[in-house]
């Protein structure tokens, strides 16, 4: 199951994210973040499972800037496999 809450200021959106995060989500997420919000975060704590898709997703993400807040160390770890795979 995944769950998405979203909490905005105007300038900070901050998601919540719980649960799984496969290729399904991507877009709720994509439209969640597009609020024209400076600064976005994620807090992926409560994170239990994701697919490659959604590894590429957050690996993207945080490169355009968004942060990844309390990022479990598994989930860490396989963005830098997949960017070391991608150099």
């Amino acid at each position: 199951m995944f769950r998405l809450e979203k909490d905005s200021d105007g300038r900070v959106t901050n998601l919540q994210l719980s649960g799984r995060i496969q290729a399904e989500q991507i877009g709720c997420i994509r439209k969640a973040i597009d609020d024209g919000s400076a600064r976005k975060l994620f807090d992926l704590s409560e994170v239990t499972l994701v697919d490659r898709a959604a590894i590429r997703f957050l690996i993207g993400c945080e490169d355009e800037g968004i942060e990844l807040a309390r990022c479990p160390l598994w989930v860490r770890e396989w963005m830098l496999r997949e960017r070391a795979e991608g150099e």
